[in-house]
């Protein structure tokens, strides 16, 4: 399904990064490894490579993977792209310095739950989680996301799934938004920055 949706012309959500991800940015360490999960056609993988972060970014779609690679030569940077659904993903202990997740609602519940604890394993003590996504209003909307809102995100699952790290930002709100065909119109948002301990 993916390899369908990436295989129009053009970027489906745009090359540019995510304006959460922009936003929230101040966080960020200096430097280090992040990794960057269901990354799609590399917009924000290729943001962070930029800013000089050693960055491995990962996508079920080798569509979307390809076009990513095109999208970080021609924009000169350096990104390790590799292609990988979730559940194969090794989410190798204590591996990044910060770990990137922008609108990865594919996933329903429980695999949610096994995502979520993969990004705690794989953070290093001290790493930085940034997760961005929609919430249950965004069906209302119905401007981007998938139809399911089971697989959207609330301040209490969010607090409850990272409880055990320490939340920087954690944000829920409406935003007008532009990015590609994918991302487009008004959206129901939600925000959380948070460290690992």
């Amino acid at each position: 399904m993916w390899d369908e949706r990436y295989a129009a012309p053009g970027y489906l959500f745009g090359t540019e990064p995510a304006r959460f991800l922009v936003d929230q940015a101040v966080h960020l360490p200096e430097r280090g490894r992040v990794l960057a999960v269901a990354d799609g056609e590399g917009r924000n993988s290729v943001f962070l490579a930029a800013r000089g972060f050693d960055v491995m970014a990962f996508d079920a779609s080798h569509v979307a993977v390809k076009k990513a690679r095109a999208l970080a030569k021609g924009r000169d940077v350096p990104v390790r792209f590799e292609v990988s659904n979730v559940d194969g993903w090794d989410w190798a202990p204590n591996a990044y310095d910060a770990v990137v997740a922008v609108f990865i609602q594919f996933a329903p519940p429980p695999m949610r739950a096994r995502i979520f604890e993969g990004i705690k394993r794989t953070l290093k003590p001290g790493g930085m989680l940034m997760l961005h996504g929609y919430r249950p209003e965004q069906i209302t909307y119905g401007t981007g996301g998938p139809p399911h809102a089971e697989n959207m995100y609330t301040e209490e699952m969010l607090r409850e799934g990272f409880g055990d790290m320490r939340i920087l930002h954690l944000a829920a709100y409406d935003c007008e938004i532009e990015e590609g065909k994918g991302h487009a119109g008004m959206s129901a948002l939600i925000d959380l920055v948070a460290v690992k301990r």
